[in-house]
């Protein structure tokens, strides 16, 4: 029976070709199936035998911990260098788009409620 690794879905394309490398680097038989373009269908990586599912789940293990320390290591810098930060951050260096993104929330908000104001 098929046993599902990851869900590939919102999985950015760098992170799906470093697992494709690290499966083909230790010889795991995997295959895939792409996700959907309407989110329906989620996609992922699979194998077949419960041995070699066993194998992958580690190794994916290992290799989202490693990934994890880097983008916080990387986001730590980021943060250090002033080049990321919180909502205070995004208002100051980013004034236009923060601001048409919460008239967009207000109009949506506003749509949403003005039929039930109205009664």
């Amino acid at each position: 029976m098929p046993h599902h690794l990851m869900n590939l879905r919102h999985v950015p394309d760098d992170e799906a070709d470093e697992i494709r490398g690290l499966f083909e680097d230790h010889a795991v038989p995997f295959y895939e199936t792409p996700p959907s373009r309407w989110g329906i269908s989620m996609g992922g990586f699979w194998v077949h035998d419960d041995a070699e599912a066993e194998r992958a789940k580690a190794l994916l293990e290992e290799y989202h911990r490693q990934r994890r320390e880097q983008q916080r290591a990387r986001y730590q810098e980021d943060l250090a260098a002033g080049r990321t930060g919180g909502v205070w951050w995004r208002i100051r260096h980013k004034p236009v788009t923060t601001l048409a993104a919460c008239l967009a929330i207000l109009v949506i908000l506003a749509l949403t409620v003005a039929p039930f104001i109205t009664l």
